[in-house]
């Protein structure tokens, strides 16, 4: 589809680029064979009385064979011209159409793919609730505790539906919605999400390096990033261990670090957490699909929106590692009796 999309646009370049080209080239021609018609007259004008040219017309004669020559000679060179021009037009409008295309050809394989991946999540708990039911319609003997178990198990998938949907949705409203950014107290965000977490001090330990830092933020971003990454921290650690959370300053910008203990992540799949619907099953969740592989996407696409950076670090069976930059404000200036904020 993108290769006769590429010709066709490599057409309609090449096109304007010939017409413009032959436009030029009549008018070259006009003008350069009206300058040669009159500077022969202004010859002939100024030759003297007394120069004689016997028969009289073989002046003019003469005038008109070269008048011709050069007007031929013109057209021949211009004809040559114009097959260069087609021959580098035509692989400059090829490269032209490609470099256009190449960004929507791009987009329309990230959606594709999406698309995909997206139908492929949805098909699994759609099927489990659709074997579910039949298999329940042809039991005759079907109890009313056994018809509770398939409407809690229907249930379950319900939920992971609306979660996909959900975070489906974030994913769009990310990337397509401009985010209103404010000035966003970065301690006391990471805390208040935290708080939310029903967990002993010994399960999450917070350690604070750097005073109180104000982002250049979507607050409502921020809480959802950092949730991500406790969320993920805490569901792939065993449950007695600790996860450690630093609230620190690198580089002039917020930093947020959160380190787990567990199975890791293995060389292999590193690179790729980020990527959407990925999940990295044999090293993170013994080939068990506990998640739909969007969480870490989101959060990736939230950093990147704030001109952040996000990177991971693991050591299989040891320490994985999430670090998070974040622009902060500089202290506020006052200006005309009004108090604004500038991004560091």
């Amino acid at each position: 589809m993108f290769e006769k999309a590429t010709l066709r646009l490599t057409g309609w370049y090449l096109l304007i680029i010939m017409v413009i080209s032959l436009i030029f080239s009549v008018l070259v021609y006009q003008s350069a064979a009206s300058e040669i018609n009159t500077r022969l007259e202004q010859f002939s004008e100024r030759l003297p009385d007394s120069f004689d040219i016997t028969p009289a017309n073989q002046f003019n004669n003469l005038r008109t064979a070269q008048a011709t020559e050069a007007a031929h000679n013109i057209l021949i060179n211009l004809i040559y011209i114009n097959c260069l021009v087609l021959a580098a037009g035509g692989v400059a409008s090829y490269l032209m159409a490609r470099r256009t295309l190449l960004p929507i050809q791009e987009a329309h394989e990230i959606e594709s793919r999406f698309v995909s991946d997206a139908s492929h999540e949805l098909r699994t708990p759609l099927a489990v609730m659709k074997t579910e039911l039949e298999v329940a319609l042809k039991d005759a003997n079907l109890s009313a505790g056994d018809m509770k178990d398939l409407l809690q198990s229907n249930l379950e998938e319900v939920n992971k539906l609306t979660k996909l949907s959900q975070t489906l949705l974030s994913l769009s409203k990310m990337e397509y919605d401009d985010l209103t950014h404010e000035a966003v107290p970065f301690q006391a965000t990471a805390l208040v999400v935290i708080d939310r977490y029903d967990k002993p001090r010994t399960r999450i330990r917070v350690k604070q390096r750097a005073k109180p830092l104000i982002l250049d933020a979507h607050q409502p971003s921020i809480e959802e990033l950092f949730t991500i990454l406790i969320d993920n921290a805490l569901k792939y650690s065993p449950p007695a261990s600790p996860i450690t959370i630093t609230l620190g300053k690198r580089n002039n910008r917020a930093e947020f670090v959160i380190s787990n203990l567990g199975k890791g992540i293995s060389a292999a799949d590193l690179p790729h957490i980020f990527d959407r619907f990925y999940r990295a099953d044999n090293a993170r969740t013994g080939n068990e699909k506990t998640s739909f592989g969007l969480g870490l996407s989101l959060a990736k696409t939230i950093v990147t929106l704030h001109h952040g950076e996000l990177s991971a670090t693991s050591a299989p069976d040891k320490k994985t590692t999430f670090r998070v930059l974040l622009p902060i404000m500089r202290k506020p200036a006052r200006q005309d009796g009004k108090i604004t904020t500038k991004k560091a």
